[in-house]
């Protein structure tokens, strides 16, 4: 009796919801209704959820996998889940732990599946895509076990999901790839998406392992963009939010932060090097290479630390175009895209660790000539002072505060040109409405898959 009343109660709601609807706004073609001039399959508008989206997204970092439930109106503003903008859960440790016994990892991510799956509305689970993004640890791993890990990924996609899922969204990461999501998350909650490119914010992503540079640029830049490779350019086209835009992309490879420090220590030839505090006896090692890390009898000297840091980066190399970075490499052209500046990852956590920002700050609003006023305070600071000196710095970093300090300071001044003096936001967090959301490349994945999708859906059932 309670089945029969149930399925004459949704009969009489299908009903409500079509007697409702005005029948200018309503008609049907083929597999879709056209609701207000907009296309949606036929089983959206039949349960009244035509103007809501979700997305799954995986954070498959190297300590911690993690997933982000946002959910989106047909403005692609956010709606909440819940009390809260978006779901987020996570499990330790990441994926990467598992390269002996790849079934393992994809396991430990099913509990995050099924939370995810839980907040998702099951009519909806077919219209809703997952993505995994792996970022450094996979990237790490030796022979073909980061790919097995994947693969047994899109096995328990495929086989005990019912989101929507293609192979290619379980993969990882290049830096292209992440340069762009931080782009588009920070404009995102900026309220900048989807008005002109020269009202739109520039970002600058410092992971351990690569730079991204990431900025709106001017369709007579991206008609000068040299093409790198072949299926590779430095300009993407993306439609977000209804605006097209031109978008400067580039990752630099080697030149994140722990990677650079390795590049340094390439550049003093293995000998002592005048980054190293003084006092400090040891060795650093990265990606398998150790070298040596110790200071010159004469102490740690700033102005020879920027020296070393300059030839690090390549400043002087040859140029093959009008306006270069560093490393020969093409800047974009510059223009309004890049007036505003947001640096985030080890930007932030070394403004915060070593003074720069207030303790617990979020965001903050700095000069770049803040790095170097505090890298003169470091490179003067004897390895056994440091604490008394910088109490907030992680343990490991003590004896690279004169190198990181100096590194960021001639990457942003030297290497991508920018004026000491201008003010900048530094950010972990970005204020969106009443919440603050990370500034962090999942968001951007969101918006970037569901801009495509429901693109997609005025063409075909997706």
């Amino acid at each position: 009796m309670v089945k029969q009343f149930a399925n004459v109660y949704g009969l009489l709601l299908v009903s409500l919801v079509f007697f409702l609807l005005p029948i200018s706004s309503l008609s049907y073609s083929g597999q879709f209704y056209t609701v207000h001039r907009h296309k949606y399959p036929f089983r959206r508008v039949l349960l009244g959820h035509e103007y809501e989206h979700y997305a799954v997204i995986f954070d498959a970092g190297s300590t911690a996998s993690r997933v982000h439930v946002f959910r989106f109106d047909q403005n692609l503003d956010l709606l909440p889940i819940g009390d809260d903008v978006e779901l987020y859960a996570s499990t330790q440790p990441g994926l990467s732990s598992y390269a002996d016994d790849p079934q393992a990892a994809a396991s430990s991510i099913r509990p995050l599946l099924e939370k995810a799956e839980a907040v998702v509305p099951i009519e909806l689970q077919p219209d809703t895509p997952a993505r995994l993004g792996a970022t450094a640890g996979l990237r790490l791993l030796n022979g073909d076990a980061a790919e097995k890990i994947l693969e047994e990924v899109r096995k328990l996609f495929k086989h005990e999901s019912t989101l929507k899922y293609k192979d290619d969204w379980v993969s990882i990461l290049d830096g292209v790839q992440e340069g762009t999501y931080m782009w588009v998350t920070v404009n995102y909650l900026l309220n900048t998406l989807g008005k002109s490119y020269s009202e739109t914010s520039a970002t600058i992503d410092l992971g351990g392992a690569s730079v991204q540079m990431a900025y709106a640029i001017s369709e007579e830049n991206a008609n000068k963009s040299p093409q790198v490779i072949a299926n590779e350019t430095y300009v993407l086209q993306k439609n977000l939010k209804g605006t097209n835009y031109n978008l400067y992309v580039h990752s630099y490879l080697s030149y994140g932060s722990k990677a650079a420090r390795a590049e340094i220590f390439k550049a003093s030839r293995n000998s002592t090097n005048p980054c190293i505090l003084e006092g400090y006896e040891g060795t650093y090692t990265y990606g398998g290479v150790v070298y040596k890390a110790s200071a010159p009898p004469t102490g740690t000297n700033m102005r020879r630390c920027r020296m070393l840091t300059r030839k690090a980066l390549k400043i002087n190399a040859p140029c093959k175009y009008e306006k270069c970075t560093f490393n020969g490499i093409w800047n974009g052209g510059g223009g309004d895209g890049q007036k505003n500046l947001y640096l985030s990852s080890s930007f932030y956590w070394t403004a915060l660790d070593l003074g720069i920002l207030k303790q617990n700050a979020t965001a903050g609003r700095i000069r770049l000539n803040a790095y170097k006023d505090t890298a003169k305070r470091a490179c003067a600071t004897k390895v056994s002072n440091v604490i008394s000196e910088f109490p907030d710095v992680q343990k490991d970093d003590i004896p690279y505060v004169c190198m990181d300090l100096v590194y960021i300071y001639t990457l942003l001044v030297d290497g991508f040109g920018l004026d000491a003096s201008e003010k900048v936001s530094v950010v972990k967090q970005v204020t969106y409405k009443n919440s603050q959301l990370e500034a962090a490349w999942p968001l951007g994945c969101a918006i970037d898959v569901i801009s495509s999708l429901t693109t997609k859906t005025s063409i075909e059932d997706i």
